[in-house]
Order: structure tokens, then sequence, then C-alpha cells
């Protein structure tokens, strides 16, 4: 259901409700185990392009899954009516899915009643906000635009969500989140610039600043010199730096460490990066997404999964997990990469005491060349520099490179403290800007 205009909707449903519709599952069940999950959300996005809005809609979503098993075997209905009778006939199809499916030697029933911590997963403003506040953000950013003679393209959404999941083992969870995102690009000729945001408070996105920041990188990409390939000295903003560290987070699964499939097998106590960094799960953080369970119930937990360089953790799902003896599953929903030291510098300071480097905002289709070893390659893009003697001195033609983010981070020079960063395959991240050196642009890029 889509609206143009602001519509009051039916709340989201509450714990009590969800706990109303979790009783009457479970007392329709049949199965030897059942569990239902809640996702119940009212969201808005406002869109634009060419300096102008072009969409402005708010929706409501909401999906009730049931799953019921027989021994090994089991089966998965959903349905958005959340009606008794809708609620019987999803009970009854997941029953008949299961009686029809084979058996999976990997399926575990459900965990049992948990202990959760209360993460700050909402926040009022946010809940809030409808249409007219989005549009407030979207046109400041646009404004600030038009001033400059600039095209802006770019989309601010905010949303509100209840989540449940509750079994037939006496599993019960509930809580609400929310979630606001800016992402602008700006762009002059043909340079562009970039920034983006996600914040469980939509006041928290910092418009201006951003906006103001992918203006001036926009500007600055006007005169663009061509650089030849090779290696070079690299300063990597937050985003470049949580692009190749998203790489590195997926390979930290426990099936295929014990494979030996993953570039990580075997190096688990051991160092893989540089021994200044350590990389922590943080989901009590005000500045990540952290959340209270994961989508089975269990509850996230903060958790160290390097620790001065060392990898100490590995990500298991429950099969896998009870098959190693481990009990408390660590979870990676907020995490947290940091370096050791006293008084780090600002990126203005990093770029002020660097003799010669490629300054870099972002990477983008990052993909792996050599699982075995981790290898990747991806291009440049939204603002590339040439740093000398401590100034931005010219943009230069973005770069493709293939590195490893096992090699990269062990040539770690210097870095500040975390800062925000936003990536399509983990979310949100909080990494420092760094400098590393002898980064290999394998060639230049023609756009």
């Amino acid at each position: 259901m889509t609206t143009i205009g602001h519509k009051t909707w039916p709340k989201l449903t509450s714990r009590n409700e969800f706990r109303f519709l979790a009783d009457l599952v479970m007392k329709r069940s049949t199965g030897d185990q059942t569990l239902v999950a809640l996702q119940d959300q009212q969201s808005g996005t406002t869109r634009f392009a060419n300096n102008q809005i072009v969409q402005n809609v708010d929706t409501r979503r909401g999906s009730l899954s049931v799953t019921v098993a027989f021994g090994r075997r089991h089966g998965t209905a959903s349905t958005t009516d959340f009606t008794a009778g809708s609620v019987q006939q999803t009970v009854t199809k997941a029953t008949e899915i299961a009686q029809l499916s084979p058996e999976d030697p990997e399926y575990l029933p459900p965990a049992g009643p948990q202990q959760y911590s209360t993460p700050p997963t909402t926040r009022v403003e946010t809940t809030l906000a409808g249409p007219a506040r989005r549009l407030e953000y979207a046109n400041e950013a646009i404004g600030q635009c038009r001033m400059e003679n600039l095209g802006a393209a770019g989309i601010l959404s905010s949303s509100i969500a209840t989540v449940g999941v509750a079994a037939s083992t006496g599993l019960f969870a509930h809580e609400e989140r929310t979630d606001a995102r800016f992402s602008l690009t700006v762009q002059a000729g043909e340079a562009t610039g970039w920034g983006a945001a996600a914040h469980r408070s939509i006041d928290h996105l910092r418009v201006q600043e951003r906006t103001l920041t992918a203006i001036n990188k926009a500007k600055r990409g006007l005169e663009v010199r061509e650089l030849p390939p090779g290696r070079y000295s690299v300063i990597l903003e937050p985003s470049a730096v949580a692009g190749l560290w998203s790489a590195l987070l997926w390979t930290l699964d426990a099936k295929d460490y014990d494979k030996g499939t993953s570039a990580l097998s075997g190096k688990l106590g051991q160092p893989i990066v540089d021994r200044r960094l350590s990389l922590r799960n943080q989901p009590d953080h005000e500045d990540l997404l952290g959340i209270g369970f994961t989508s089975e119930g269990l509850p996230t937990l903060a958790s160290d999964w390097m620790t001065e360089g060392v990898l100490t953790q590995l990500s298991y799902d429950r099969f896998t997990a009870k098959a190693r003896g481990i009990d408390s599953i660590p979870t990676l929903d907020a995490p947290c990469l940091s370096g050791a030291g006293s008084s780090l510098p600002t990126l203005q300071e990093l770029i002020k005491h660097t003799e010669r480097a490629i300054l870099v905002t972002n990477f983008w289709y990052i993909r792996a060349v050599n699982p075995t070893d981790l290898t990747l390659t991806g291009m440049t893009r939204d603002g590339t520099f040439l740093v000398e003697n401590g100034q931005i001195v010219s943009a230069v033609k973005n770069f493709r490179f293939h590195e490893s983010p096992l090699q990269v981070f062990n040539r770690v020079e210097a870095f500040t403290n975390p800062a925000e960063a936003i990536t399509s395959e983990t979310g949100k991240l909080l990494v420092p800007s760094m400098r590393l050196r002898d980064f290999n642009f394998s060639s230049v890029t023609r756009f």
C-alpha cells in the first residue's frame, strides 16, 4: 500500500498483540516445534534528482511467518493478513509444506527462552518523522546544490518497525526499531561528489554537513589529471576502508573456515592485520545500528572479533555452533574497527602530514578475484585526488585496483578515530580513515 500524502496508519504490532498472535499460532499448530516471526514496518522514502523532488511516499508492510517442524522436516508459510482466519490458514500451509518436505540434516529446534539486553534501537524523532520532515531535509540538500549551480540526486528515508520472534520452546522476543538514511550525489560536469549516512535518529544524519562535503568534492573534481597505474600511498576515507573490510567480514563464516575454502582458514588465533587494529561488535553503541536479537531470537552480544590484529572469532549458524560446542553465538550487527593510540590525527591532519598519496573517497563494484587470498578488484569513485606536500593539488582520473585486505591492512602507516561509514554489503560500520603504503592501482578507468 502506497500513498502520496501522509496517512494515519493502524499502529504497529505491539508486544502484547504479537504475544496474542504467537499464542494463536501455537494453539493451532500440530507440529513438534513451531516458530513464528513478525516484521511490521512503516517506512517513507523521499527521492530527488536534477534538483527536484521526484518521489515522496509512505509505505506500510507487515508479515507474519510461521515455521512448523516434524522431526527434521520443516515448512514455512507467511501472510500479510493478521486476522485469526488468515493466521490459521498460514499454520495449515506451513504444516502441509513440512509434511511434504525431505529431512533437513542441519535442522535444529528453535532456541529456548533467552535473556536480552536493550540496545538503543529506537528514537522518537524518527518515529514522528513523516513526508514533511523528509522534504525539509531533502530540500536543504537541494538548496545548497542550487546555490552552487550543481546537480543533486539522492534519497532520504525513515522507518519504524516492530520485530518479533516466538517459539513453542518458550522463546519470545519483541522490539521496536527505527532507521533513517541519507545518500547524496552531487554532479559538477563530469565530476561527482558523494556522501551518505545512516542512524536511528533522522536528526543525526547531518544533511547539511554531508551535502557541503559532497559539493566540495564535486567542485574539486572539475579539473582532473590522469596518473599512470602503479603502487601508490593512499589515504582511504571511511567509506573506502569499509568497502574493503566488508569483504573481509564475509570471510568469517565458520563453515567455510572448517572446509578450508576461506582465505582465513587456519588463521584463528593468529595475526591477520596490523597489530594496532581491533574489531569489536558493539550493539549498545548509539551511533551504530545494533539490535537486541537475531532473526532466530538469539541475543546479540558485545564481542571481540579481532584483538590487536589477531583473529579471535568466527561467524556461526546454530548448527555449526552446536557442532563446535559453542553456547553463546557471537553476532556482528554493530561492527566497530578501531586503532590503538592516543591523540590520533583527524583526516585533515592525516592529509597535512602526507608527502604524496592518492586520496580515495569511496570504492564501488568490489568483486572477489581470488577467494583463496581474498584478492579483490574494484574502482574508485565520487572523488579521487592527488595529495602532495600536505595539500590536495588536483583530482585524478579514477583507478581500478587489485588488492587483498589481508595484505592492505598490514601496510597501515596511520589512522584516525573511527567514523561512520555506509556500505551496501554490510550496512553501517564505524571505521577510521587510513593511510596505507603500496596500494596497487592496476589500471586507469575511462570515465
